[in-house]
């Protein structure tokens, strides 16, 4: 709708009017800098837009044989290039203030769960909040959790040993959840929602804000704490990477997938762990 109103005010017909051999290259370019210009969309808005037009102007293609030149000169509009932001990261003690203690309130466990499986698993929000308790086995050498991602897939990431000892106090503190209860449920009993979980998590900030004054200064995400676990990894000294990895070996062996994530392991440890590490 956005490019049909645009082609009827330059070209000065309505749409109804307006042909295959009316959409030239310069009438989409023109249209994408006006969407960055005057709607003032990112350049990912734009791209998008492209994106739609070149899906029309082939599905035209096998409708109109005859404008095929003409849509071919019109599907040679380029995508423009933009330059990434640099993904941020948390260290490894402003992971542990947001983190924090819980203090015995029922919100303040269940918050210290979220956030203790966010900063394991490296999982998305939706992942977390859907969890339910029969699919967190506990068990010692093969405690993992298994994650429903997107696009159906299904993945089991190992629990670390101070994860399994938090979730255990949360379920002795529930004793009604059943096996198909959320793992981390709201005040009326259902998944959290992702909305939910942003609001807890910026308490959480807030509170770690107090004993770590670089963290006021910063926008924390959950999508900032999947970016941890690779800058764990690389940043951490081998010898103690290594022996982190020993502490959570029987895990790693007993899980039933392989985890979903590359941890970026110096080559010598990745040489010392593919013997025991599922499908290395």
């Amino acid at each position: 709708m956005l490019f049909l109103g645009f082609a009827e005010a330059r070209l000065g017909r309505s749409p109804a009017l307006i042909t295959l051999a009316d959409i030239t290259p310069e009438l989409i370019t023109a249209f994408l800098d006006h969407l960055e210009r005057e709607r003032h969309n990112s350049v990912r808005s734009r791209n998008a837009r492209l994106a739609a037009l070149r899906s029309f102007l082939k599905f035209a293609a096998h409708r109109d044989v005859s404008s095929l030149q003409v849509i071919e000169h019109a599907l040679g509009v380029p995508a423009k290039r933009f330059e990434r932001p640099m993904l941020g990261y948390l260290s490894r003690e402003e992971m542990l203030a947001v983190i924090g203690t819980p203090d015995g309130t029922w919100f303040s466990q269940r918050d210290h769960v979220l956030l203790l499986l966010l900063y394991n698993t490296g999982a998305r929000v939706s992942e977390i909040a859907g969890v339910k308790v029969g699919e967190v086995v506990l068990a010692d050498g093969a405690a993992c959790v298994h994650l429903h991602g997107k696009g159906r897939k299904q993945s089991s990431v190992p629990l670390w040993h101070s994860t399994v000892r938090a979730i255990r106090v949360w379920l002795r503190r529930n004793p009604q959840f059943d096996s198909d209860s959320p793992l981390l449920p709201n005040r009326d009993g259902q998944s959290m929602s992702r909305w939910n979980v942003m609001q807890r998590l910026d308490r959480a900030v807030q509170v770690a804000a107090e004993s770590c004054p670089a963290l006021a200064a910063r926008q924390i995400s959950p999508h900032v704490i999947r970016h941890y676990l690779p800058f764990l990894t690389m940043s951490s000294d081998p010898e103690e990477l290594s022996r982190s990895f020993d502490k959570s070996r029987g895990a790693l062996r007993g899980a039933l997938h392989i985890t979903r994530h590359s941890f970026c392991l110096p080559y010598r440890l990745f040489k010392k762990f593919r013997s025991w590490s599922p499908g290395l």
